[in-house]
């Protein structure tokens, strides 16, 4: 019986694929977790690169070039933030548009008045000058909130 134990247990351990181990106290071989988790990670080839050294160069490529335009975000959250701040900013300086037309017009009009009627000459530019300040205002607004998203928020 003691043979038939000891056979089983050498056709055992040549079964198993795993690096083992003796133990001081006893001659009974144990695997050793150290160096049967070495044996068993495999490694997944994508080309000339390493799968994992293609995703940290990726990384690393993003993050320089986030830090090379001043953007520099630790988290997630703080990236969307960041994301979202800027594309606030940049849909408020639609508004700098819409005062470059209102100002044109302004002008487009006080031409056409004064062509029709040269006696009205200071009375359409003082109406003139107040439709320009009224649209460089619009304009200078939404340049103020797009200067308060990306700098005080």
């Amino acid at each position: 019986m003691l043979a038939s134990s000891r056979l089983t247990g050498t056709v055992a351990r040549l079964g198993s694929k795993q690096p083992s181990r003796l133990l001081s106290t006893s001659q009974a071989r144990v695997p050793s977790s150290i160096i049967a988790s070495a044996a068993r990670q495999s490694v997944a080839r994508n080309g000339l690169v390493l799968s994992g050294a293609r995703q940290n160069m990726a990384s690393t490529m993003i993050r320089n070039a986030m830090q090379s335009r001043g953007v520099v975000v630790e988290s997630t959250a703080a990236a969307i933030l960041t994301a979202a701040k800027m594309q606030g900013a940049g849909f408020a300086t639609v508004g700098l548009a819409g005062a470059g037309v209102g100002i044109g017009n302004v002008f487009g009009s006080l031409i056409t008045g004064v062509a029709r009627n040269p006696a009205l000459r200071g009375q359409l530019f003082s109406y003139a000058v107040l439709g320009f300040a009224f649209a460089e205002a619009t304009g200078l607004f939404a340049l103020m909130v797009a200067f308060l998203l990306l700098y005080a928020y």
